[in-house]
């Protein structure tokens, strides 16, 4: 074993309610019902950051994630507690990056200002199309003239490093929509753009009634096209769904990618923490449905250590997002495994082409990163197999939101935009 090393450490806080569910999500949301009671959540919140917080003492928090579910469905006086209690109980870099997601049509003018008066250093903004057709197929509440006013907004109140989530492949969709709706997002000069074609996720409206989308061959000219249109407008290309200005990459969810901590706080959170003193780390995951967690006791955390041999599996599925790849001292670092137990997947992988080396480690090549999946499996304990026992070819990657999706259903939990 190699020694296990304390990764740097993040925050994320799940927001479930959402003015309406869309088709597409499956996330942990769920339809408002009636009036929120941000206190009692908040309060909630509290006696969660409280009681997780002796497992990361001496250990500063570099970033927080506010995610959902729509966060700005909470008033800034009630984000602005929020952070006053993580800020008494958990240690904050000087510089802490703190997001906010928010919907454009889940927020009320002027909010901007009071959020980045509550803590808020960085917005996400869910939104998804410019056209006004696909938003109604996609059941979003908002308009594109409320996704371009919020932009505005964010400008005028400082709040200039903010992403825009923005999909392609949606229902009816063409080369010449998805083209323009990176144009329209463009104009509002975001820092940071979240690019993730629409999937069909299982147990979702979409899965169980599927909308015409276009064929996997025009999703991948569409993908290319617009990533080579956001290129020329000087955003590069640092994770399989993300571009940003210089400078502007999301720090939180570069910390997911390259295999860092996080506590998860609210209905849903997953967390992860590394404990080098015992060798083990461990993943957190919280009571999911609402009304069960504000009920429970903070102690009702579950808490599993993730085994020896899933960490290949849990690192790659993290790292191999970035375009840049990984470090083999990273690898060593935050798993306690030596290079000796990713050796024979990674010779496969770069036999088949999948694979790049590069001076630090290794890093997916372009077809790796538009079958990412494929890749991903190698490192599995037990790799899938196909009738006959060759190894299951997946779907190429769908991408991603701005924070962390996995690319496996069912992997180690969604934690951020």
């Amino acid at each position: 074993m190699s020694t296990l090393l304390a990764p740097p450490l993040s925050l994320y806080v799940h927001f479930p309610w959402c003015v309406r569910k869309c088709p597409y999500c499956d996330f942990n949301s769920y339809t408002l019902q009636g009036e929120l009671a941000p206190g009692a959540y908040v309060a909630r919140l509290e006696r969660d950051l409280e009681a997780q917080s002796p497992a990361v003492a001496g250990r500063s928090v570099a970033s927080v994630f506010l995610g959902g579910g729509t966060p700005s469905l909470f008033p800034p006086e009630a984000i602005a507690r929020l952070l006053a209690a993580a800020r008494r109980h958990l240690m904050f870099e000087p510089d802490a990056e703190v997001t906010l997601e928010a919907n454009p049509g889940a927020i009320e003018r002027g909010a901007f200002r009071e959020y980045r008066a509550a803590g808020i250093t960085r917005v996400s903004l869910g939104a998804q199309s410019f056209s006004a057709e696909a938003l109604r197929a996609l059941g979003r509440i908002h308009s594109p003239q409320e996704t371009q006013r919020a932009a505005g907004e964010l400008h005028a109140a400082g709040l200039a490093n903010f992403n825009l989530d923005l999909m392609y492949a949606l229902p009816g969709q063409e080369r010449a929509g998805a083209l323009r709706d990176v144009e329209e997002a463009l104009a509002l000069a975001p820092a940071h753009l979240s690019h993730y074609q629409l999937t069909l996720e299982p147990g979702t409206l979409f899965a169980a009634r599927p909308p015409p989308l276009p064929d996997e061959d025009a999703a991948a000219t569409m993908l290319e096209e617009c990533a080579a249109r956001l290129a020329a407008a000087g955003f590069a290309h640092y994770e399989v769904s993300a571009y940003a200005r210089p400078g502007s990459e999301c720090r939180h969810n570069l910390n997911y990618w390259t295999f860092g901590d996080y506590l998860g706080v609210g209905a849903g959170a997953h967390g992860k923490l590394t404990f080098p003193e015992r060798g083990a780390i461990l993943r957190t995951v919280q009571p999911r449905e609402p009304r069960r967690y504000l009920a429970a006791a903070p102690a009702e955390l579950s808490t599993n250590a993730v085994p020896a041999t899933e960490l290949p599996f849990e690192f790659m599925l993290n790292a191999l997002r970035l375009v840049g790849g990984f470090a083999l001292a990273d690898f060593t670092a935050r798993t306690g495994l030596e290079a000796g137990a990713i050796e024979a997947p990674l010779a496969r992988l770069l036999a088949r082409g999948l694979l790049e080396r590069t001076a630090p480690g290794y890093r997916a090549s372009a077809l790796g990163l538009r079958f990412l999946n494929d890749v991903l499996t190698e490192f599995m304990a037990e790799r899938p197999q196909m009738p006959g026992g060759s190894a299951m070819s997946i779907a190429p990657a769908g991408g991603a939101r701005d924070s962390l999706r996995p690319l496996f259903t069912g992997a180690a939990g969604a934690v951020g935009e």
